[in-house]
């Protein structure tokens, strides 16, 4: 039988059982759906934008040109990318999934990147910000807020080994420089770049960001899409009985790991959406490091919540989404392996020990800065949210209009 019509034939009974589960379970989708729709609101619409907005603005203005110049000598021996690329991780540990892959397209679609380039790129500059592992994750969900520094540590330590590892995908292509032999300095040449972009940009500031906001908003809309629908599949498998024989053949993976096969549960869970496989790897009676090591897989598998996102953001380039996966499942791998290669000598025998104090150890001490802005968004998200989805109506009107 040919493969495309096994595709279709896979594809279009998917949908429909997932479709009659939706009816006859209309309860559970609900809950799930309210689930979902709460993080988003709450927490991801109002802690992106800034960052996605800003980003856009950046990007308009030149200033991702002048340090994709500067950091060329860094990010091409070591990752095989463009200067850029620094840009791209920096705003993708800042502000955490999909921003990578945001900012990945965009340079591709500006063509300041090659197809192959973009493939190495988003492979390691798509990961959780540090608000999440730390505030949500680490205090959160274990009351533990030493934790948040091994998960950190394994997951961005473990994005940077990706990221070495994949400078070798397509390793016959060749290198594109766009610099020219010149006697200036590099900073010269970097800020030449950045006004050229600048005053050859002819949309006003105004206009700029009201399409900053826009583009940033349509974004965080389809990743609340995104959110919403994993957070039902995750409970619609579970209620028809799917997720017991999933859960069977992650419980034999576990064991022949000699991990607890109790976290065969969270571990399914993590595999559809981070936020829940980690809470219940916390709620879990295994030992804390089996939990921080699946929950360290969690954090860089993304869960295919996260990765259908960046795989609707790179379907409008030509990047390819299967090295994308490949290096989901080799930052998993890295991710646990370092959780517990650093469990003894930072964990047990540093954090745990008392040698090194952390603020948020005692909690009669001033929350930090993580934990301040996450509670402060679970407040006030729903105020930013709403303000910026009407500015949103207001743009998209007043655009409508003119047209």
């Amino acid at each position: 039988m040919n493969v495309q019509v096994v595709k279709t034939l896979l594809l279009a009974t998917s949908v429909t059982v997932v479709a009659l589960a939706v009816i006859l379970f209309p309860e559970h989708t609900l809950e799930a759906s309210n689930s979902g729709l709460s993080m988003w609101w709450n927490i991801v619409f109002p802690s992106l934008l800034p960052f996605f907005i800003i980003s856009e603005l950046l990007i308009s203005i030149g200033v991702v040109r002048f340090i994709g110049i500067l950091l060329e000598p860094l990010m091409r021996p070591l990752f095989r990318v463009p200067g850029a690329g620094a840009f791209v991780l920096a705003m993708g540990i800042a502000s955490g999934f999909p921003a990578g892959a945001k900012y990945t397209a965009h340079l591709r679609l500006n063509k300041d990147i090659t197809a192959i380039e973009g493939e190495r790129l988003v492979s390691f500059t798509n990961c959780s910000n540090p608000l999440f592992i730390f505030a949500a994750v680490a205090v959160g969900f274990f009351h533990n807020p030493a934790l948040g520094v091994i998960l950190a540590a394994a997951h961005y330590t473990g994005n940077i080994l990706v990221g070495l590892v994949m400078r070798f995908h397509h390793p016959e292509e060749r290198e594109y420089r766009d610099m020219k032999r010149s006697n200036q300095s590099r900073f010269t040449q970097a800020f030449v770049a950045l006004h050229e972009t600048r005053v050859s940009e002819n949309r006003p500031f105004g206009k700029m960001m009201g399409d900053a906001v826009h583009s940033s908003i349509k974004t965080l809309l389809m990743v609340g899409g995104f959110i919403i629908l994993f957070s039902v599949l995750n409970e619609l498998i579970g209620v028809i009985g799917v997720a017991a024989f999933l859960a069977g053949i992650i419980r034999t993976v576990l064991l022949l790991l000699q991990l607890p096969a109790e976290l065969d549960i969270p571990l399914l869970s993590g595999l559809f959406e981070i936020t829940l496989g980690s809470r219940l790897s916390s709620e879990s009676s295994a030992p804390l490091l089996a939990q921080a090591m699946i929950t360290s897989f969690i954090l860089a598998f993304n869960g295919f919540s996260v990765q259908a996102q960046v795989a609707s953001i790179l379907a409008d380039t030509d990047i390819r989404f299967k090295p994308f996966f490949f290096a989901r499942l080799l930052h998993g791998g890295f991710a646990a392996i370092l959780t517990l290669a650093l469990w003894k000598p930072l964990y047990i025998n540093l954090l745990s020990s008392g040698k090194v104090t952390l603020p948020v150890y005692n909690r009669n001490d001033p929350l930090t800065v993580s934990e301040t802005l996450y509670f402060f968004l679970q407040q006030t998200g729903p105020w930013i949210t709403c303000f910026f989805l009407i500015i949103f109506i207001g743009i998209t009107i007043k655009r409508n209009r003119t047209n």
